[in-house]
């Protein structure tokens, strides 16, 4: 297993009222050094389809990043370095987070959410005691997750849209 620093900061401005947390970027998110880099993974549909937005072309980072400023969504990861093997967040060994203060101390996050099972483990593991901020569970936008179709996702993901008006 291979030993990686997380390959880019966090995405927030003092306008961010909302966190949504992932475990650690994806291989292909790695490469292109922005979040839910996949082309399977839910996350960027689902967002706009839930913000009545058009879903961004998937390779394109800037119409995303204005997708999630425009709406008041930070992004970032709770581990900032680990051991893992390609994309799985199932082998994820010797964890080091983020030190999520650094967006907590510059906007007005209302709630963070985790995107997945293993964020969200993470975040009540090692990082809830340094915020002193309970984290909601939101069910993995990742293409493994194919037991939750897209519909269902966004049944469950609703839950951040009070936090945005």
């Amino acid at each position: 297993m291979k030993f990686i620093e997380h390959p880019f900061g966090p995405m927030y401005n003092e306008k961010s009222r909302i966190l949504i947390l992932g475990s650690f970027p994806s291989v292909k998110s790695r490469e292109q050094s922005f979040f839910y880099g996949h082309p399977q993974n839910r996350y960027w549909p689902l967002i706009a389809s839930l913000l009545g937005e058009e879903a961004p072309a998937h390779g394109d980072i800037e119409a995303k990043r204005h997708l999630a400023f425009s709406h008041g969504i930070a992004m970032w990861d709770v581990i900032r370095s680990c051991r893992i093997e390609g994309s799985s967040d199932s082998t994820i060994e010797d964890v080091t987070v983020n030190d999520l203060r650094l967006i907590l101390e510059a906007a007005d996050i209302r709630q963070i959410f985790c995107n997945g099972t293993k964020s969200f483990e993470l975040y009540q593991k090692y990082t809830k005691k340094l915020t002193g901020r309970d984290a909601i569970k939101l069910p993995s936008t990742s293409p493994a997750n194919a037991a939750w179709n897209i519909q269902r996702l966004k049944e469950a993901w609703k839950v951040i849209l009070p936090y945005l008006e």
